[in-house]
């Protein structure tokens, strides 16, 4: 499904330091739970936006360093720029929109004459932002001098402080909200707009994202104090926003089961993940998820070293079937799972994690499906990736692996060991 091409299911709008992404998590657990439980139940029906104050340069440095998966929207630098897709395609119509009555040059001109204010990298100043560290004592009496100041040159802008350090000055109609509300506005006038919206974050410069109407909104258990007192004082009595008991994407994790928006037991929270490989009534997304997640487990042996495993795996594949690695060398698939085998616990005690990313499946008949998908590993400091197509034929209620062709990921090193 091409996910614009309709209404999405579900549409979850995160913030991402603190809130998808938890800094404190060594191991990116909750992060690696929700992408697993979004990869195989909602990634081909529903939209995911990434919302966050880091700019694009900083965003992509986020993602070298932490399994992320690919949002289908980016909004960034504090809502003052729309993009989508892998590539960050720009929406020009939000960039049209933020110039009205804003002149950056004058900004930076007034900010100037304010000693309290430190410039922030030259990464975080963009078109329609100019950011700032400033103390927290000093944040309230600078707000408001600044905001009589630009008033008076003529300027409409709109001045966030959030984490308490970062002063953010915008153009008046950008911000985390109204490019939500843009983009609502744009799907319903398409006839496209999502079933739910469900609004996710931790600090300050997320809390427009609550105010927005229809929405349900998740603030995580690690929430900020500043975004608790807005809810405080704006939408305690609101029955559609939640003070999770969870940090971060478990938070996220935990807000869609309370809210019944679908279902929240991600794979990562099944006990026995070799029982439900080809489990029945499953969809093409959740036999890949499940299939890379039962590798995971195998080599960190987190499951148990047994032949009904091998042999689960192989009666869920072709007797012919063919896996083509990314070294151009293939194997009878059977034969290849033997290999499966003598890797039993290589990985055991280890920081070593696969995930998937971007899980696309077509149906080219009744029974057939071509699923295309983007498979890390993480191993130690080291990431790699391949892209992967592989064939899944249906009998009755059970698919069958019929083929798998994998080649090396574009800037990505090679993979010792791949299955």
């Amino acid at each position: 499904m091409n996910r614009f091409m309709s209404s999405a299911r579900l549409m979850i709008v995160s913030d991402l330091d603190h809130t998808m992404v938890d800094h404190h998590d060594t191991e990116n657990t909750s992060l690696l739970r929700f992408n697993a439980l979004w990869e195989s139940a909602y990634r081909h029906d529903s939209l995911l936006v990434f919302s966050t104050g880091r700019s694009p340069t900083l965003y992509k440095q986020l993602r070298k360093e932490k399994p992320m998966i690919t949002p289908d929207i980016t909004i960034t630098s504090v809502g003052t720029e729309i993009t989508y897709g892998k590539s960050m395609v720009p929406d020009d119509g939000w960039v049209q929109f933020l110039n009205h009555k804003w002149d950056k040059n004058i900004v930076i001109e007034e900010t100037s004459k304010f000693p309290e204010l430190t410039p922030q990298a030259e990464t975080e100043q963009r078109a329609h932002k100019v950011s700032f560290y400033v103390k927290k004592e000093n944040a309230k009496q600078v707000t408001e001098a600044l905001s009589k100041v630009l008033e008076q040159r003529g300027l409409d802008v709109k001045i966030i402080y959030s984490g308490g350090v970062d002063l953010d000055i915008l153009a008046k109609g950008a911000g985390k909200g109204q490019a939500l509300a843009y983009l609502l506005e744009k799907f319903e006038k398409e006839g496209k707009l999502p079933a739910n919206t469900l609004v996710c974050g931790d600090s300050g410069n997320d809390a427009e994202l609550f105010s927005i109407p229809g929405v349900y909104g998740v603030m995580v258990s690690n929430a900020q104090e500043e975004l608790l007192q807005w809810h405080e004082e704006n939408a305690k009595d609101n029955p559609k926003i939640l003070h999770a008991s969870e940090r971060c994407a478990s938070g996220i994790i935990q807000a869609i089961g309370h809210f019944k928006l679908g279902t929240n037991l991600s794979p990562r929270d099944v006990a026995d993940i070799a029982q439900e490989h080809n489990v029945e009534n499953a969809i093409p997304s959740q036999e890949i998820v499940n299939f890379c997640l039962l590798s995971e487990k195998w080599r960190r042996a987190e499951i148990e070293n047994s032949e009904l495993v091998i042999a689960g795996l192989k009666a869920a594949t072709h007797p012919t079937g063919v896996v083509i690695l990314p070294s151009g060398v293939d194997h009878n698939i059977r034969e290849y799972i033997d290999i499966f085998r003598d890797v039993y616990g290589d990985k055991q005690g280890k920081q070593f994690r696969i995930w998937v990313d971007n899980v696309s499946a077509t149906q080219i008949s009744p029974d057939t499906w071509v699923v295309k998908f983007d498979k890390w590993e993480l191993d130690g400091d080291e990431r790699h990736a391949c892209v992967v197509t592989s064939v899944l034929r249906k009998d009755s209620e059970w698919f069958t692996l019929v083929h798998v062709h994998q080649t090396w990921m574009e800037q990505s090193g090679q993979i010792k060991w791949t299955i």
